[in-house]
């Protein structure tokens, strides 16, 4: 049974299920969503726990089939948490997630926790995952996007019994933080946290945000490509400073924005020739964010627009590997922000 992260609370309530699955890959709201059901196990007598981390090719899942057959003389009930970081538990522990599965049921003993990270589609459909969901309960955890972070941020604070101003400046408020601790979940809550020590609760004014709350963005070269398919100009220069002070190989960079810049000539030309454009998307694997992104885009580029930006892609390749080129930034993420800044600028909404 599949259960959205917010409804988890709501489903607790109705009653403790024997299994439980988490998946996803936000740290924060995978161990707030498990801290959830174990204080409701622990109120209902689960007062033992034991955990497995399944890493590594040799790990031994009869030890997990096991523990989920034994109590102690001290415990009436259990709880038994299963970790598989990698979300391929192979095919011995797809066998033993299977058969925790089936005995799942009506087993008010022992409560099994299954703790995985963000699982790709064929993963979803295998197996293992099928019996988990079809004898117990699922929980996807969702990552908080970019757009959704201000209001996020907004709920975190009302909790503490805080808030921004009202209109437009407790909006450009909210956006700041945002900024501030984009793609670092857990920072962010931390920093929400902090504001709570510091100040007493009713308003928070811009300033006492602006003073208090560090930067602690963490980004991505994928997200980064996101923003530039998205046209947000001043939010890829932010991304590409950012990603140049953590380090990141402009390599990675480059690749990431040149697969997007040839996925989306490789949709036009399908379209060109005669392919609907959701066809021409699942052809070149394209869909969730992504999807949306290009759905979008696709419509604001030519034929012609998108063969220079390939061209600007194999320069900028050359640049990032150490050559020069003619009418080109010799330094790789100077070029890096030229070319994903033409981008950006033509994909911007009109």
């Amino acid at each position: 049974m599949q259960v959205a992260a917010p409804q988890l609370a709501a489903q607790l309530q109705r009653g403790l299920k024997s299994l439980y699955t988490l998946h996803g890959d936000e740290p924060l709201l995978i161990q707030e969503a498990a801290d959830a059901i174990r204080a409701v196990a622990r109120a209902q007598g689960y007062t033992e726990r034991t955990v497995h981390t399944a890493a590594g090719a040799h790990f031994d899942w009869s030890e997990v089939l096991a523990s989920g057959g034994s109590l102690s003389l001290f415990a009436d009930r259990q709880m038994v948490e299963i970790r598989v970081p990698s979300g391929k538990p192979g095919k011995d522990g797809s066998q033993v997630l299977q058969q925790i599965a089936q005995a799942a049921q009506g087993n008010d003993s022992t409560l099994t926790l299954v703790i995985l990270p963000r699982l790709d589609g064929p993963t979803l459909k295998g197996a293992w995952f099928g019996a988990l969901d079809s004898f117990g309960v699922t929980v996807k955890v969702d990552s908080v996007e970019r757009q959704a972070l201000p209001q996020w941020i907004a709920q975190r604070l009302q909790q503490q019994g805080q808030r921004v101003a009202a209109g437009e400046e407790g909006q450009r408020t909210l956006q700041f933080f945002a900024d501030r601790v984009e793609g670092n979940l857990l920072a962010a809550h931390q920093e929400i946290q902090k504001l709570g020590l510091l100040y007493p609760a009713g308003e928070l004014g811009f300033e006492q945000v602006e003073s208090a709350v560090l930067n602690v963005a963490r980004y991505t070269a994928f997200k980064l490509a996101e923003a530039v398919l998205a046209g947000q100009v001043l939010r890829v220069q932010r991304m590409l400073d950012g990603l140049q002070a953590e380090g990141e190989a402009a390599v990675l960079v480059h690749w990431a924005l040149a697969e997007d810049i040839r996925t989306l000539n490789r949709v036009r030309s399908a379209m060109d020739a005669g392919r609907p454009l959701p066809m021409a998307l699942r052809e070149n694997r394209v869909w969730g964010v992504k999807e949306k992104l290009i759905e979008r885009a696709l419509p604001l580029l030519g034929a012609g627009t998108l063969a220079r930006w390939l061209d600007d892609a194999h320069t900028v390749d050359g640049i990032v590997k150490g050559l020069k080129a003619p009418g080109w930034p010799a330094d790789p993420w100077q070029a890096l922000q030229q070319m994903a800044l033409g981008v950006t600028q033509a994909c911007a909404p009109r």
